[in-house]
């Protein structure tokens, strides 16, 4: 079977469900912001050494593939346990967040992104806020689950706390940011 269908060539492709839409609809925004979220991940997981973040981020990977099929097929079954499986995530990263940041100084400052493994992080973070804007945007005009929605917010939450962690364990200090040249 080729990889090519030609079907995308007028700027149109085809969503789960069958319907047609433009490949600049919010949906397929949406989605494709998840994909590249996940393809970064991917080049993140390069770089981090340590076994239970490499093993948590390879699972958030599969969760985003499972969200990006969600968002493009709306409306099909599994819904309810898509639903589920998010709450149980959104609890295991806080459960995550919190043990790591018992294991870091207290932050008290805006930092910047610094460090090799952690300045990466950090970019993902931001494909993660706006992979969550985008999908926000989705929810305003069509069905979206909610725990979609506060997986993502998490997401970056979580993301966030990996980069400092790793900084950490690498032993690279946090920038703070400073409003002065």
């Amino acid at each position: 079977m080729p990889i090519y269908t030609k079907f995308g060539d007028k700027g149109k492709t085809a969503l789960h469900t069958g319907k047609t839409v433009s490949k600049n609809s919010i949906r397929v925004e949406a989605y494709g912001n998840l994909d590249e979220l996940n393809s970064f991940l991917g080049v993140v997981l390069t770089y981090v050494k340590d076994r239970k973040i490499k093993a948590q981020i390879l699972q958030i990977q599969n969760d985003l593939f499972e969200i990006g099929a969600n968002l493009a097929g709306p409306g099909e079954k599994g819904q309810q346990a898509l639903a589920l499986k998010l709450k149980t995530r959104v609890t295991e990263f806080e459960k995550i967040i919190d043990l790591l940041t018992a294991k870091m100084p207290k932050l008290k400052n805006f930092i910047l992104p610094s460090g090799k493994t952690g300045s990466l992080l950090h970019y993902t973070r931001t494909i993660a806020r706006r992979a969550e804007r985008r999908t926000v945007a989705l929810a305003e005009k069509e069905p979206v689950l909610d725990e979609v929605l506060i997986y993502l917010n998490r997401l970056s939450d979580l993301l966030f706390t990996f980069a400092r962690f790793l900084n950490h364990k690498e032993k690279q200090p946090e920038v703070i940011w400073s409003p002065k040249p």
